[in-house]
């Protein structure tokens, strides 16, 4: 998936852009919605792959998505390509709008096919079968159908959503097209940007048809643009010390597992605070970090007694001894500023009495969640949390009383205010051990060098997506490491 912006546009689930759309169609005069989408669509039909020759199949479904499909194919006519149409539908059975754009189909001279023609070569092909009001899994022939599209060679171009995708949570319907591009209409929806819709979008094409959003006011969801970084941090003063960029505390780095809090450590020391404190489990706890000589080591109790500490972390290494746990309740009790991840999670969704403690706290608190920790906090499965990622982060960040990053593919920020943001940034490459110990770091960073509790999640979030980018993008993804992530992400920081 591909979506980038440099502003937070808005996101909206299904049932707020039914709200526009029914506003848009009471407006007088009544705009043409159906004919705006398939001219939009088809003018990007002609730019990303329509020119090649060999034609275009457009695949038109039962409902008004197969309405858009006879749009962008009569107007694709009317440009002189070739152009075959398969309609899965019966004409007596659709809309009026649906209905209207068949007939002008078929005045322009255009006939419908029942099926893929065997041995057919396209240069595109339009995913026209069915859009955002998919309510049920795909199977027998449209399941078909939906095979027979990722099968074929040349550029896939599905229209409002791939097919068999979920427009609000990204999850796979059973089966779904991969498309090679997504022209979607009025607004961006949830499930392109998460799950399952990276993987089935390719790069997505904002068509707004010229719709006013009023709803947009009310809206809770964006994207998070490149504008975060801007407005999180303000230059820096010749005449400043250390003291001025904030002190981090992070505790954990229990035996067998200190990497992860000196990944963290690492982390928020380059990403500009302006004193690290490392507080490791154990006897055995190192004395200094030889890579990154800057850090302060101390016994893990010590560091939640530093009064001028300006934000703190738990969780990177932690485990899940009663030392830990007795670490996490004192750590709870700080009137600064927290990110909690990794143990931390675990522990916090197994005692009642921290979740209360938690609640209770005055100070910003900061969850950090992968699916499966998520699941815990919410007592649920994975896949439970899977099926609606922003339902299940907005539910963490008000059962929690805290701003949530639900991470993954197109991971979700939801803070305490209900707003909540999709991050389109990051790369598979980034699946990889540390990671999440790396944004813990940048997030508490940002938090003590003075930007506000939420703006520092969602620009730290941003941020490491982009560090990974960067890395992808120079040298690939695979084998991409945390610690490279830093690098990458203190010189986009300084570019911001």
């Amino acid at each position: 998936m591909t979506f980038h912006s440099r502003t937070s546009l808005p996101v909206y689930r299904n049932s707020e852009l039914r709200d526009i759309e029914a506003a848009a169609l009471a407006a007088q005069p009544s705009p043409p919605l159906m004919e705006h989408a398939g001219l939009a669509a088809a003018q990007l039909a002609r730019s990303v792959g329509a020119d090649g020759g060999r034609g275009v199949l457009v695949i038109a479904g039962p409902g008004n998505n197969g309405g858009d499909a006879f749009v962008v194919a009569r107007h694709l006519k009317n440009w002189w390509f070739k152009v075959d149409v398969v309609y899965t539908g019966e004409p007596l059975k659709l809309s009026a709008d649906a209905r209207a754009a068949f007939e002008a189909w078929r005045d322009a001279g255009g006939a419908t096919l029942r099926s893929i023609p065997a041995g057919g070569r396209w240069d595109l092909i339009v995913d026209g079968l069915f859009g955002v009001g998919l309510q049920r899994d795909l199977t027998d022939a449209h399941a078909a159908t939906v095979d027979a599209i990722n099968r074929l060679p040349g550029c896939v171009l599905a229209l409002d959503v791939p097919s068999g995708l979920d427009s609000d949570t990204g999850r796979v319907r059973g089966c779904a097209v991969r498309a090679s591009h997504t022209a979607t209409f009025i607004g961006l929806k949830s499930g392109l940007l998460t799950l399952d819709g990276p993987d089935h979008c390719g790069e997505i094409h904002l068509c707004t048809l010229d719709v006013e959003a009023p709803a947009a006011r009310s809206c809770n969801g964006a994207i998070i643009g490149d504008d975060v970084m801007r407005s999180m941090l303000p230059l820096r003063r010749a005449n400043t010390h250390n003291g001025d960029y904030g002190c981090v505390g992070i505790i954990g780095g229990a035996p067998g597992m200190a990497g992860a809090a000196l990944l963290a450590g690492r982390a928020a020391l380059q990403l500009g605070a302006g004193r690290v404190y490392l507080g490791l489990l154990g006897e055995n706890a190192l004395g200094y970090d030889p890579v990154q000589p800057e850090l302060m080591l101390r016994p893990a109790a010590d560091i939640l007694r530093l009064d001028h500490l300006n934000a703190f972390a738990i969780g990177p290494g932690l485990g899940q001894s009663p030392d830990a746990h007795r670490l996490l309740s004192d750590a709870l009790k700080v009137n600064r500023p927290l990110v909690l991840d990794a143990d931390a999670l675990n522990l916090l969704a197994a005692d009642q009495r921290l979740q209360q403690l938690t609640l209770k706290r005055a100070a910003p608190t900061l969850l950090t969640p992968h699916p499966a920790e998520a699941a815990r906090l919410l007592g649920r499965d994975t896949a439970g949390v899977q099926a609606d990622r922003v339902a299940a982060a907005c539910e963490m960040a008000r059962r929690y009383n805290s701003s949530v990053v639900l991470k993954g593919a197109g991971s979700i920020c939801a803070l305490t205010s209900g707003a909540w943001f999709i991050n389109t940034t990051g790369n598979p490459g980034m699946a990889s051990a540390g990671m999440g110990d790396v944004l813990t770091g940048f997030i508490a960073a940002l938090v003590a060098q003075g930007a506000e509790a939420g703006t520092a999640l969602l620009a730290g979030v941003h941020l490491h997506g982009s560090a990974g980018d960067a890395l992808a993008a120079a040298q690939g993804a695979v084998g991409m490491t945390a610690s490279e992530c830093i690098i990458a992400a203190r010189s986009l920081l300084n570019q911001r």
